[in-house]
């Protein structure tokens, strides 16, 4: 019998994929297991996996195009197999189902006259959001989706017929580039995080000197696995972590839940836009397990190959700019975490030491705090743990 490929929730904060390629075409043979199309979600693109086997007989929906989770994008079953009455329970599966690939019903929604559009518009978000960036007006874009529902392939429509965004750019001097869905994402939520969560800031310097002189130890144990700062830093937060476990905790309505692991998140930049893969229980992980995991899921953030569940459960989060030449800054919190830290480049410093001035080596770390799960005196007893397991080297391996 045949059945409907629905577009699956592929991260906890996913509303809607966009489907990049498709790897089958109708008429293939579709084993359980199989890729059948790359699929990106808020987070990163995937290959998403068939557990149906059979052939694909429709694509409901083409490449490049924003589908909100849970709607069907394709059929499988067996060869000859009637799809009509599969489409049409794909149709009133949900009345904000995205375009099927249909000529019949796709020629149905474009006779359709202005005159009988509903008085609510009907706006996928994808589409919504396309035509705020153009500055377009919605009533005048005729939908081609289910219910005259107005999708991103209309906008664009829209745009060919007044002129290509290209052609527009190039006479104002300016160029418009639109947002990938982990760049939409981002700027949907950032600004959410600034808004409800009341966030706070506290820095420290740490002599740096002693760090290096960990790193150099550790890497000298480990000659396979190369050794980072970062690394460092993931181990000693795990240890602190674990001693003032609200600055690992989060906010949920009427408690703070705190955690039994320390599951730190690092902040990569890549092409699509920032990622934070997580290193789940850092507190039992040695320092070169850390390095080890910490170099996999960089790398696989950089093909935008993560998984979900590479990037989920993260209970606090390091953003290090250091190796950017940044010497401090402070981060934007990753909600439902209450903490951040950001971490500056080690820097060459004039200090004073037993009442001489020598040069010395430090470091700038910032943690912004979430004020409804932990108050400034216990961000602070953070950082000076921190520091000092930082700055202590001979006691470190």
């Amino acid at each position: 019998m045949a059945v409907l490929i629905d577009m699956p929730k592929l991260s906890d904060t996913m509303t809607e994929g966009r489907i990049l390629s498709w790897y089958k075409s109708e008429g293939d043979r579709v084993d359980a297991g199989d890729a059948i199309a790359e699929i990106e979600s808020d987070k990163a693109a995937m290959e998403l996996e068939c557990f149906e086997e059979g052939t694909l007989l429709k694509i409901l929906v083409p490449s490049d195009t924003d589908v909100p989770i849970g709607d069907p994008i394709a059929i499988i079953g067996q060869p000859g197999e009637d799809t009509d009455a599969i489409l049409k329970e794909a149709l009133e599966k949900k009345e904000s189902s995205p375009p099927l690939v249909e000529e019949k019903e796709a020629n149905t929604k474009l006779a359709r006259s202005q005159e009988n559009r509903v008085e609510k518009l009907r706006v996928s978000p994808s589409a919504r959001r396309l035509a705020k960036e153009r500055g377009i007006d919605l009533n005048h874009v005729q939908g081609t989706g289910p219910d005259g529902r107005i999708i991103k392939q209309d906008i664009d429509t829209y745009l060919e017929r007044a002129g290509s965004t290209e052609t527009e750019s190039d006479s104002t001097g300016f160029t418009d580039v639109p947002l990938s869905s982990i760049r939409a994402v981002i700027a949907e939520r950032l600004p959410q995080s600034l808004g409800p969560v009341p966030h706070y800031y506290l820095e420290i310097d740490v002599d740096a000197a002693p760090l290096l002189t960990w790193k150099d130890r550790c890497q000298d144990a480990d000659k396979e696995t190369k050794i980072t700062v970062t690394d460092l830093l993931i181990q000693a937060c795990a240890t602190a972590l674990q001693r003032y476990p609200y600055v690992n905790g989060r906010f949920v309505g009427n408690a703070v839940r705190l955690s039994s692991t320390v599951n730190i998140a690092l902040a990569v930049s890549t092409e699509a836009g920032l990622l934070a893969p997580t290193l789940h229980s850092c507190e039992s992980k040695s320092i070169s397990e850390i390095a080890w995991e910490r170099s996999r899921l960089v790398e696989k953030a950089h093909q935008g190959k993560l998984s979900p569940d590479e990037m989920a459960n993260g209970t606090f989060t390091i953003s290090n700019l250091g190796m950017m030449g940044i010497p401090r800054f402070s981060a934007v919190i990753n909600p439902p975490q209450a903490a951040i830290l950001a971490v500056g480049s080690i820097r060459d410093e004039a200090v004073v030491e037993e009442g001489r001035i020598v040069a010395g080596k430090r470091m700038g770390l910032t943690l912004s705090c979430d004020h409804r799960v932990f108050d400034g005196a216990e961000g602070a007893k953070f950082l000076s743990c921190l520091k000092e397991l930082l700055e202590k080297s001979k006691d470190n391996s």
